[in-house]
């Protein structure tokens, strides 16, 4: 989670201005990834309805 709180650093944002997370890529169907991601979020839903081999981001 340190490159998640570095780009919301080098965006001047904080985590709380964050409206969606939506999950992209290989990696984002990890459990562990995604469990990570949600408690950094404060339990926010993730968007999962994208399908991340065919997303851009």
């Amino acid at each position: 989670m340190k490159i998640v709180a570095s780009c919301l650093i080098d965006a001047n944002l904080d985590k709380s201005r964050v409206d969606d997370v939506v999950l992209v890529g290989g990696c984002s169907r990890i459990p562990k990834v995604q469990q990570l991601l949600q408690d950094f979020f404060n339990g926010k839903q993730l968007c999962k309805s994208i399908n991340p081999d065919e997303a851009v981001a």
